[in-house]
């Protein structure tokens, strides 16, 4: 009677075990489908696509070019228009195309001078200078000269390069912003991606 007792328990044991097994699997079962239902729940139904974005205009790093006539009914003065407002922390930089040199082989090489740039005549000094605000820029000649006396050589086809610097290009110390080769060259700019605009009569005052 003593070794039979021992097969029944063993015998319940084992029947005990068989049925947790059942109830975990059926637990287990039942959390699954309620996650599932859970989640379709919280999911819902995709709602309409948005409007595409305009594409937008990115207009630093890039260099213009200008070419114009400064007479009094512009006031002296050659103005153009960004297309976009600058970035809080770009600049602007305006050159000139002062002269043109011979490179030793039978071409010329132009001379581009950073503004402001001052030439002695013998009515007084005449001196090309340029301003700028996050929207516009003006290039304009300015000194104690009567401008009216101006020879055409110095008011007429003038010609200025606008380079918009990006404000991480414009702190760093090892790029000579008077140096517009080596501008474009921090900007990775060719002279075949230079802009060439117009001037447009100012629409406010500067």
């Amino acid at each position: 009677m003593h070794h039979s007792g021992i097969k029944i328990d063993r015998l319940v044991l084992v029947y005990i075990l068989i049925l947790k097994q059942k109830a975990m699997k059926t637990i287990t079962r039942i959390l699954m489908l309620f996650t599932v239902v859970l989640f379709g729940a919280c999911l819902g139904e995709e709602g309409p696509m948005g409007p595409s974005g305009e594409d937008g205009i990115n207009i630093v790093g890039t260099v213009y070019e200008i070419n114009g006539n400064f007479t009094s009914a512009n006031d002296y003065s050659l103005y153009y228009k960004f297309p976009q407002n600058l970035v809080d922390g770009d600049i602007v930089m305006v050159y000139v195309l002062w002269e043109q040199v011979s490179n030793g082989k039978g071409g010329m090489l132009d001379v581009w001078r950073a503004l402001p740039q001052t030439t002695f005549l013998s009515g007084g000094a005449l001196q090309y200078n340029f301003d700028y605000t996050v929207g516009d820029v003006k290039v304009y000649l300015d000194g104690d000269i009567d401008r009216t006396t101006l020879p055409s050589a110095d008011t007429n086809n003038q010609i200025f390069r606008i380079a918009v610097i990006p404000a991480d290009l414009a702190i760093n110390k090892s790029i000579d912003l008077n140096n517009l080769s080596a501008v474009m060259g921090s900007m990775k700019l060719s002279p075949g991606q230079i802009k060439n605009v117009s001037a447009v009569a100012p629409t406010l005052t500067k």
